[in-house]
């Protein structure tokens, strides 16, 4: 009884800190949270309420820069207590910044569900003597750059010795561009003096003259009456000051005029400085010079103004001669946080946030779906002990939830597709142990001790079916690429917390019903498969050779169509543009895939006709069509239009006709993502998931080795070779028949990730199959090796059918219902659950037993077996 008691007590405490630490679990409006943790609100509050409502999006929250706007001078702390921790000296930010915190739900969506902008950026290091203090400078000033785009903390972390990886939650298509200006440009400010000879002379712009001691720079600006004139400024060389001594920029409008300004203060040195360099120089013309020094080293100098000085200047100033608020605002952050090394953006992610909400739905609804038809597939066959399977479901949920929210882990949809596959999972362990409770009843056991010897010898089995599998989904997470390693911790997450549930929690419901004599008599269950005896292993050979054809036919023919056609950007590098359209025109569209290829190889400069991949994408729960096109990643100088806009451009210019292109409710065109993957990171994607690979295969290969005998280990990694072999292939074979519908047969990361996961699928499935044979072989069945085999997998068979079909109920509502982002992730698990089942038999098993030329293998490791509990035993 004292063991029950303190058992019910951990597994409470257990639940209460999950609920805990992913409550709430969603965002809250941050408006909402700004008025209830005012104190004291007046008039002035209310004007400040009543403005950041009407700019507010419709999750309450604004940019920085909107804040500034709305709070004008007023401060903050009037109203709110100032957190201990504040960035510099701006009290508004750190305020803002901890109400954001407040309002932040538990569970942490990832740019594929919350919609956003990620970029990952590589630094120029070679030659520096310090690389790792010039990435964290580098950090620390994105931080401050890319913080303007609004009040949540954006991710910005190191990745390698060299790159920044930087995360833009929420951030819409219009400021995109005006961010990835920001992230890259390496500039700074100078002060220099006009030359007395130049000064206010207007010219039509021609080639400067050479003055010794000055250089000529073109001052372009907007007149008064609306003209577009260039003036040719003759500037001495020689900086009065630098920009290292700017403390603060931001962006303003003058007030009377309302043009934009920007205003600046200097350090105190700075101040000395300026005041000497003004006051001596009054009436005389003052560049300030914007420098921006580029990839290779050079610089480009914009000569942004050049007012005369009127007076001595101090610490604060004024830069006018600026064209629009969004170049001045531009300009004041990259003045306010400069970059001391150059860098670039080699892969860029961008999902509309309008996308992001339509992949949430889809995942949960997936989620939600799987969990009820296991849950009900489980009440149904196996009653009672059903129930018990589905408290420990919930349970497992509950639990993993809150381990993940404890790590700070981010959901993204392969972590939902990782949920979703650990719902079909988790009831495996629920199943041998209520399938060994069975054939303990069958043997004339008493229901205490059918209820013990069920526990006691299905603990070995399940210790190890799920250790191999948590050891490709750690190695997935260690190796994987951003939301594949997303997939992995929560795979593995999972695992545990499904055996946790499986092992102890519906141990403790029998123990209690049984002690309490609640359950007098052995449950009822179903039992759909009886006791079969079916010669599987003679139809081996057969099944090898389909098998291999399957896998020849596949790869070989997409290897004949070109690794243009098999390969995504992840892996091939380039950039990727999705477009939502009217699903009423998909025939329509089909159709024209070979005119809007040519369209963009004739129109767009630097793109070739076969360099360009058009697919269409169904989302099948919805109906949303989408047109996918791949292309290269042309570079374009600056003041040119991007390449992935000129791509945009050209299809809405060429095709918006037959397409009918999804718009804003501006009527502006919208697109649902775009992708650019560099070489170097498609070169690291490819390498990580043959490391990985051979990693996860290493790893079984060693602990099947260790648990089992070496022929057992050889099976079950050959056997795990044939299934991602025969799952690509099949694949691939989708792909070439029907093109995006059914699957892409493109790889890409998610789909490398699916493969991963069949790895740990197919063990695990193997190892319970191989655990029998082991038992058998042990405790002396006769007949031959074949014979014993086939005694064992007719043993199994019932388990075999139920995890797998559970496991399939739960991947077939991702495939259906988890929306057009992950259709060909979910594609591979499907057909995968169904390939690693089949193979398990008809591979596994068949080379152990070709191995040893049907000659009986000596076992010396024995079960793995827990102590029953004496009390309920």
């Amino acid at each position: 009884m004292r063991s029950k008691f303190w058992r019910f007590v951990v597994v409470g405490l257990i639940a209460w800190w999950a609920v805990s630490e992913w409550n709430p679990p969603a965002d809250r409006n941050l408006l909402e949270v700004f008025r209830e943790q005012a104190k004291n609100p007046d008039e002035e509050f209310e004007r400040i309420f009543k403005e950041a409502n009407a700019t507010a999006d419709t999750t309450g929250r604004l940019t920085y820069e909107d804040w500034s706007v709305v709070l004008k001078e007023t401060e903050l702390s009037k109203y709110f207590k100032v957190p201990r921790r504040m960035e510099g000296t701006d009290t508004n930010r750190a305020i803002l910044r901890d109400l954001e915190q407040k309002a932040a739900g538990e569970i942490q969506l990832g740019l594929d569900l919350k919609g956003g902008s990620q970029f990952v950026v590589e630094l120029k290091v070679d030659g520096l003597d310090d690389p790792e203090g010039a990435v964290n400078q580098a950090m620390n000033v994105l931080r401050k750059r890319v913080d303007r785009f609004g009040v949540a903390e954006p991710v910005i972390q190191s990745a390698g010795d060299n790159k920044i990886i930087i995360q833009i939650p929420g951030i819409s298509q219009s400021k995109r561009e005006e961010a990835k200006r920001n992230i890259q440009r390496v500039a700074s400010l100078r002060f220099q003096l006009v030359d007395v000879d130049s000064q206010d002379r207007e010219v039509e712009y021609q080639p400067g003259i050479i003055v010794p001691g000055s250089t000529n720079l073109t001052h372009k600006f907007t007149s008064d009456d609306g003209k577009q004139v260039e003036r040719q400024v003759m500037v001495e060389t020689k900086v009065q000051m630098g920009g290292e001594r700017v403390t603060k920029a931001s962006a303003a409008r003058d007030p009377l005029s309302g043009a934009p300004v920007i205003n600046f203060a200097l350090d105190a040195a700075g101040a000395g400085i300026f005041q000497d360099v003004t006051s001596r120089n009054i009436g005389r013309g003052l560049a300030i010079v914007l420098v921006d020094l580029k990839e290779d080293g050079s610089e480009q100098q914009e000569l942004i103004s050049a007012p005369t000085i009127q007076s001595a200047i101090g610490a604060r100033g004024e830069i006018t001669g600026i064209d629009t608020h969004g170049e001045a605002r531009e300009i004041a952050n990259v003045l306010e946080n400069p970059l001391s090394t150059p860098l670039k953006i080699i892969e860029e992610r961008d999902v509309d946030p309008s996308l992001g909400a339509d992949s949430v739905n889809k995942g949960f609804e997936a989620a939600q779906w799987g969990i009820i038809a296991v849950a009900v597939f489980m009440l149904g066959y196996y009653l009672l002990c059903g129930l018990f399977a589905n408290v420990a479901l919930a349970l497992n949920i509950v639990i993993l939830l809150g381990v993940f929210c404890y790590f700070g882990s981010t959901l993204t949809l392969p972590g939902i597709a990782g949920i979703v596959l650990t719902i079909g999972m988790a009831v495996d362990a629920n199943v041998l142990i209520f399938e060994r409770i069975r054939e303990e009843h069958r043997a004339g056991k008493s229901l205490k001790g059918a209820v013990a010897s069920g526990y006691g010898k299905a603990f070995g089995t399940i210790f190890d079916a799920n250790i191999t599998t948590v050891i490709a989904s750690l190695i997935l997470y260690w190796k994987g690429h951003g939301p594949v390693q997303g997939f992995g911790i929560t795979l593995t997450i999972g695992i545990l917390t499904s055996m946790f549930t499986a092992l102890v929690v519906t141990r403790l419901l029998f123990d209690i019903l049984i002690d309490n004599k609640w359950l007098n008599s052995h449950p009822k269950m179903f039992a759909f498969v009886g006791d079969t005896k079916i010669d599987f292993l003679k139809y081996a050979k057969p099944a090898f050779i389909a098998s291999w054809v399957v896998i020849i036919v596949g790869i070989g023919g997409a290897l004949m169509r070109g690794t243009d056609s098999m390969l995504g950007i992840d892996f091939a590098g380039g950039r990727s543009l999705v477009i939502k359209y009217d699903e009423a025109k998909k025939t329509e569209v089909r159709g024209k895939i070979p005119e809007i290829r040519k369209h963009l190889a004739d129109k767009i400069e630097g793109i070739e006709l076969s360099q360009v991949n058009v697919r269409l994408q169904s989302a099948m729960s919805t109906g949303d069509e989408f047109m996918r096109v791949d292309f290269p990643d042309v570079e374009r100088s600056e003041g040119e239009v991007a390449i992935e806009q000129e791509v945009d451009e050209q299809l809405r210019a060429g095709f918006d006709d037959i397409a009918v292109f999804a718009r804003d409710k501006d009527g502006k065109p919208v697109r649902s993502s775009s992708e650019k993957v560099g070489a170097s990171i498609s070169s690291e994607i490819q390498t990580a998931a043959i490391v990985a690979t051979i990693l996860a295969m290493f790893g079984i290969l060693i602990y099947v080795a260790f648990r089992y005998e070496f022929s057992f280990a050889i099976g079950a990694v050959l056997a795990i070779v044939h299934d991602v072999l025969m799952t690509a292939g099949l694949f691939f074979l989708a792909g070439m028949v029907t093109g995006i519908d059914i699957a892409s047969g493109e790889l890409n990361a998610p789909v490398i990730a699916a493969f991963l996961t069949i790895i740990g699928f197919s063990i695990n499935d193997t190892i319970v199959i191989f655990d029998r044979i082991r038992e058998a072989l042990t405790t002396g069945v006769r007949g031959s090796f074949a014979n014993v085999m086939n005694v064992a997998l007719n043993q199994t068979l019932a388990r075999t059918i139920i995890t797998s079909g559970t496991t399939l109920l739960s991947t077939a509502t991702l495939y259906f219902f988890g929306g057009v982002v992950i259709h060909d992730f979910a594609f591979c698990l499907l057909v995968g659950v169904i390939v690693g089942t089949y193979s398990s038999i008809y591979i596994a098993c068949a080379i152990v037993l070709w191995k040893h030329k049907g000659k009986r293998p000596e076992l010396t490791v024995g079960d793995i077996e827990i102590t029953p509990d004496p009390v309920s035993a």
